[in-house]
Parts: structure tokens; sequence; C-alpha cells
């Protein structure tokens, strides 16, 4: 069976801000058909990248231009630009809203990738926990979705609140809660695309456990990802460790 890379936080089943830091991880079945694609082209691997690589990625609700921190994450950040440059997220689609009813409004990510798709499908890449690269989990920040760490391949995550609970804790004793989640970029516009996509209509009926009622009805394309030039302005405030 096909499916999605995930988190879930087990907050937003209890509710309860306590429980904040727990997560668990679920399979989600491949629910619907992709639209059909070309095959990718087997681009070389991007050569060396920038530190702030800047992509442009065009939705049927909008454009959402995000600054990937390639200094800081720049094995997470290479990944991302494959899968662009080699245009493997083209037709793609938003699947999944995560919505939270506790802390800042509106709460939760909006989610999206390659489900699996053994035609858009790139090897797992290593795993470049938040405690290593700085790059947290805020408002706007773009992560990978994973199964265990090192495992992530082409299924990403856009937050609308900070959600410090996917960032890693080096000092719990849960490996899961150790390693947290990948992120390495944020949203420097289009966060109003991104709240239209966390808007839309959720299935009553799709999906499976805990992630029934987070399967978007109609799923959000996404038509392109491309890098584009950023414009001049002053350099970017490097995280904080």
């Amino acid at each position: 069976m096909h499916g999605a890379i995930l988190w879930l936080p087990s907050a937003c089943l209890r509710h309860d801000r306590a429980m904040n830091r727990r997560f668990a991880l679920t399979a989600l079945p491949f629910l619907f058909a992709l639209a059909a694609a070309k095959p990718a082209p087997r681009a070389a691997a991007p050569a060396v990248l920038p530190d702030i690589v800047r992509v442009a990625m065009v939705t049927d609700l909008g454009t959402i231009t995000l600054d990937l921190d390639a200094r800081h994450a720049p094995v997470t950040v290479r990944n991302f630009v494959r899968y662009a440059d080699q245009r493997r997220f083209d037709g793609i689609v938003f699947y999944r809203v995560m919505r939270l009813s506790w802390g800042q409004q509106p709460n939760g990510l909006i989610q999206a990738g390659t489900r699996g798709d053994p035609r858009r499908e790139l090897p797992p890449i290593a795993h470049e926990p938040t405690s290593q690269t700085g790059v947290l989990h805020k408002a706007g920040a773009i992560s990978m979705a994973r199964w265990a760490p090192g495992t992530a391949k082409g299924d990403f995550s856009i937050l609308l609140s900070d959600m410090p609970g996917l960032d890693a804790d080096p000092a719990s004793a849960n490996p899961e809660l150790q390693a947290g989640f990948a992120a390495f970029g944020t949203v420097v516009s289009g966060m109003d695309v991104v709240r239209k996509i966390y808007d839309v209509p959720l299935s009553a009926t799709a999906g499976e456990g805990v992630m029934k009622g987070q399967m978007i009805e109609r799923p959000v394309r996404v038509l392109t990802v491309r890098r584009v030039a950023p414009t001049p302005g002053p350099a970017p405030t490097p995280p904080s460790p």
C-alpha cells in the first residue's frame, strides 16, 4: 500500500498543550491518483548552492515563495532543489491539512509531496535535526515529513503557526523526540496562499485512523516549483543555534 510520510502530534487528538512534544508517525493510503506526468528528467545533482535558495511554488490558489537555508541545512535543501530542478514536484498536490485547536490561530500545517510515487521519488536523505541546523519550526517554516530519521524523500509541510514540538529535543529519552523533524526554510511571500490551502474543505470520510478528517476534499495542485532569483536586499539573519 502506498503512503505518504507524515507526522502527527498527539496533541491534536487530545487538545492538550501539555502533550505538545509527543508524536505518532502514521502511514496514509494512496487515496487518489496523481495527475499523469512525463518521466522526470535525470538531471545532475545541483551544483554548489548559494547560502539561500529562493523557490517559487505555483499552485492552483496562488504562488508561495520560499527561502531555503542551504547554509545551515545543506542536505535537506539540496534534496528539495533536486526535486524542483528535475520537475518531480510538477503536478503533485497539497493533500492534507492538520488543524490544531489550541494556541494561536490558525494553528497547524498543510502537507504536499510525492506520496510514494515511484515515478517521482528519489532516495531518502540523511536527517538534519534542528539542534544541528538552528532552523526552527516557526510559522511559515517548511519542513520534511518522514518515517524514522533518515527516511525523508519528497513529502513536506508548511507551518501556519509556531510548532516547537517538532524541533529536536536532545535531552529527551525518546529517540523520536531527540531527532525531531528537519525544517529547512521559510515562506517569504504567499502566506495568504498557505492560509487559503489551510481553509479548504476537508473530507469527513477520507483517511484512516487518526488521519481521518485531515484529507483535503479536492486536493490543491502544485503546478510548478522553480528556483528564482531573490530580490536584492539585506543579508538574512542566521538562525540561532
